[in-house]
């Protein structure tokens, strides 16, 4: 995609485009998509993709109003069980989402316009293909957890397999890494095996919101004058000593000979930021939540905020680390507190998705996507 058809970009997100930087829509639900409020967002506000949340559904299927009821009803009446019914609601979603982001696809050239969504905690390479046969669309993105112990081999399989990849929970420049690589292997693979690279999309998402969050925690605690001027600076700092490493490794002969063949770099996105203005570079994406009356507020930019950036996030690490906060500690505790969340959430949606009991009806449909 050239500068020139970014800059084209209307709405209030023309700017944040401008500057190469994709925004996604962070945790669409069934009731914005059934209202239409994602399309409006993406025809008129800017949004370039979208992020589904499985956790949405957790607190929805409850009672026969909700926006979920409808499909719910329907499976129960065909004795659908409860994992299946919840993937079901997952793919039906994703369908939704896809279709209303699919122009920006088609313009972008499978640029951009991608959904992602849950294919499960601990995804393998099976359940990311029945995900992608369920959802039927060109721009669907299977997330996998880089928490989880399968997934490095995961997204190479899924690559190779021409199968388009979303990894979340990357909080370390070690594991951001691993996981460039196993994308890059991936498209390897699916080269020697004769495949097309063109079309193969993937996002790889690390949370500097909750990595800032957690570092301010600790240096909260401590209350000295030097952890207080730090307060406020990790997440950058990750994200400058991350885009580095994204900006070397699209300089090698590797990677040279991989988009010769056709393919495209992995984006790296942004997810939990405050300022977004402090997270610009060329090439990313950044996940918005979105904001009064279902609507994402302009965003003040100052331009490229991260290229060239890396020895100013390694010195905020550096001091941290002078007043006992340690890179290594904090992503280990992230990582470990991201995988046992996943287990929550994952057990309270099948819990929800099983605890309706509807009325027995004769005549039941349901008028999502096809």
């Amino acid at each position: 995609m050239t500068e020139r058809e970014l800059t084209a970009v209307g709405g209030d997100l023309d700017r944040l485009a401008a500057e190469g930087v994709s925004p996604w829509l962070d945790g669409a639900g069934r009731r914005l998509l059934a209202s239409g409020g994602l399309a409006d967002l993406v025809r008129h506000r800017g949004v370039r993709g979208a992020r589904l949340d499985a956790a949405v559904l957790a607190a929805s299927p409850a009672g026969a109003d909700d926006e979920y009821a409808e499909q719910l009803r329907f499976l129960a009446h065909r004795d659908v069980q409860p994992d299946a019914a919840l993937h079901a609601l997952i793919a039906c979603d994703a369908r939704w989402a896809c279709d209303d982001l699919l122009p920006v696809y088609e313009a972008t050239r499978g640029r951009e316009g991608h959904v992602s969504a849950d294919a499960g905690p601990d995804p393998r390479p099976a359940d990311a293909e029945a995900l992608v046969r369920a959802v039927n669309r060109p721009n669907i993105l299977v997330k996998i957890p880089a928490t989880s112990p399968t997934a490095l081999e995961a997204v190479r399989t899924c690559i190779a397999r021409r199968i388009g990849v979303h990894v979340t929970e990357i909080f370390s420049l070690r594991r951001y890494g691993e996981v460039a690589d196993a994308y890059t292997t991936g498209l390897e693979h699916a080269r020697a095996a004769g495949h097309s690279l063109s079309g193969i999309a993937s996002v790889a998402e690390l949370p500097v919101g909750r990595i800032g969050t957690e570092v301010d925690r600790l240096l909260a605690r401590l209350g000295t004058p030097q952890a207080r001027a730090l307060r406020g600076e990790a997440g950058r700092a990750a994200a400058q000593m991350v885009y580095d490493a994204y900006e070397e490794r699209l300089g090698g002969d590797r990677w040279a000979s991989l988009a010769a063949s056709g393919a495209v770099p992995q984006t790296v996105m942004w997810s939990g930021v405050r300022c977004v203005e402090r997270y610009v570079a060329w090439g990313t994406a950044v996940a918005l939540p979105l904001g009064p009356g279902n609507g994402i507020c302009p965003l003040p930019l100052e331009g490229d905020t991260l290229s060239g950036r890396e020895a100013a996030g390694r010195a905020v690490w550096g001091a941290l680390g002078r007043l006992g906060v340690s890179y290594g500690a904090v992503c280990r505790t992230l990582e470990d507190r991201s995988r046992e969340a996943a287990r929550g959430t994952w057990r309270r949606v099948r819990e929800a998705v099983g605890a309706p009991t509807f009325p027995a009806v004769e005549t039941l449909t349901f008028g999502g996507p096809k």
